[in-house]
Order: C-alpha cells, then structure tokens, then sequence
C-alpha cells in the first residue's frame, strides 16, 4: 500500500509508526516533528522517515495519523491545510479519544476525508506498546469511507476495531478513562492501605499486580459478572463492616461507593435479606437514606 504519515514523534507516535514499519503493510512510513532531528531514543526505528515541521502528504498516501496532544490538534489541522490541497483519497485522522471530528473541518475543506482513529492502549514505552497493538482495539469515528481506511490500518498492524458515532464520542471516552486513569488512584489507596497494615510500599505494589492480572484474567475468560469475588460476592456483611471501619472517612465512602456498584453486579446471587443488609452498609457510609435493616 502507499504511505502513511504520522505527525507527532511522541509515545503514541513512535508506538504507531514502529507498528507499521513492522507490519511490512506500506511503501513508506513517515513522521513530522517540530525538532530538526529524529528524537534521539530507543524507540526511534531508522526504518522511519523523519520531516522537520509538515510537508503535504505525497501522492497515493493511505493516511496522515495527527498523534499531537489535544490541545495542538486543531493548528496542526489549519498548518496541515494551508500546505494544499489533498492527495487523492487519502484521509486525516486524529488518535485523541475525546475530540469531535469537526476539528479537522479545515482538511475536509481541502479535499481530505475525516476521522478519529483512536488506540485503546496506554503506552509508556513505544517499544514495548507496539508490540502490544496486536492485543489492542481502536475506535474509529467517521464516515465509511473513514471507517475502511482504519480497518486497513487495524488489520496491517494484527489489532481489531470498533466504531462509535460522532455524537457518542464522549461516552466511550469515558468508558476507556474508567478502565485506564481511573483505575490509578484506586490502585493507589490500595497500596497506601497495604502500608499501614505494615507492608512496604513497593512490595505491596509487586504484591497487588498480580492479583489485577488474575482478575483481568477472570473477566477474559467469563465475563464480569462471573468474576466478582471476594465478601461482597459472598454476602459476608459482618466482613464488609469490618473493612468499613477500618477506613477513614474518605476511604469508606469510597469503598461504600465502589460495593454498591459491586452488589449490583452480584445481587441476583445473593439472598435479598443478604443483599438489602449490604445496601443499607453502604448507604449508612454513603449518608443516604437506609430502610432500617438490621442483620
């Protein structure tokens, strides 16, 4: 296939471009950058095509991938349009998962077709994460024809693709920062609970790593529902007040918050006397109103 253009040398970039060097699938893969050199790092491939600043895609490009922060991609958008008009079919997509489309309506006007394509991964080295792209989905945001080309990227690199619709954009977003960041500052309180039981902070984190590892691995093979463990699954309320107390005000609000969500997952399981006990737990650390269960 002919080529494809990456502007933004940074982790998702890099991670990108190497994929596609790998995948043997284009006639060349080019980066832009803002530097006048290739970044000096491991993660750069020699296999690459570095531009300093934006040059007009050359005829028979697949697709430009705007992996730039959120925040530049609307004056890429502009820089990249004033450069001309487009090459013949190729297409604009920007890898931010937030974003409308619409940012890009500069390139559209120039001749360019539109889209998001955006990578459900996180990535701290490019080295590592494009080998990890075979494992991973993107989203894809755009027309048919949009929706086409990132199936053709998907497929090149061994990764899978959803779509989701324009006006559902923030939805999914959401969804990926729920399972992704969000899940960091749990983790967190988890480790700092661990320390006051007398744990060291790094063995504890060495020490719950595993344990997400087995639950994702629990949900992989049956779903979420099927891989709820633990008190709560149990209908253990007597254990459940026990953590309660144990924490601080903050800490139990956030337990009582995360437990409801967890009993309703779990409550078809659960004896309904089991199941209002907990619901009456959580709401008491919760301050709401309680139905004056006692168990």
């Amino acid at each position: 296939m002919g080529p494809v253009m990456i502007v933004g040398p940074g982790r998702m970039g890099l991670t990108l471009g190497g994929a596609f060097v790998e995948s043997g699938a284009f006639r060349e893969v080019v980066v832009s950058g803002r530097h006048p050199h290739p970044p000096d790092v491991r993660a750069w491939d020699d296999r690459l095509r570095y531009v300093f600043g934006l040059e007009r895609p050359m005829p028979g490009t697949v697709a430009v991938l705007l992996a730039v922060p959120e925040s530049d991609v609307p004056d890429v958008a502009y820089a990249l349009a004033a450069l001309g008009p487009a090459p013949e079919g190729c297409i604009v997509f920007h890898v931010t998962g937030a974003l409308p489309t619409d940012v890009l309506e500069p390139l559209h006007h120039r001749g360019y077709l539109v889209g998001a394509f955006h990578p459900l991964i996180a990535v701290t080295n490019p080295l590592t994460a494009r080998r990890d792209l075979s494992n991973a989905w993107f989203s894809v945001t755009g027309s048919p024809e949009a929706v086409s080309v990132a199936r053709v990227l998907a497929t090149a690199i061994g990764s899978r693709l959803i779509s989701v619709p324009a006006a559902r954009r923030s939805s999914y977003h959401a969804a990926a920062v729920l399972t992704s960041t969000m899940m960091l500052p749990l983790l967190a309180r988890a480790v700092e609970l661990m320390q006051r039981a007398g744990v060291d902070g790094d063995e504890a984190l060495a020490a719950l790593i595993p344990l997400v590892r087995s639950t994702l691995d629990s949900i992989e093979e049956g779903g979420v529902p099927d891989a709820i463990r633990g008190p709560i699954a149990r209908g253990d309320v007597e254990t459940v007040a026990l953590h309660l107390r144990a924490l601080d005000e903050g800490e139990a609000h956030l337990y009582a918050t995360l437990g409801a969500e967890t009993l309703n997952l779990a409550r078809a399981s659960l004896d309904p006397e089991i199941s209002e006990a907990l619901d009456d737990l959580f709401r008491r650390y919760l301050h709401l109103e309680t139905t004056g269960t006692v168990y």
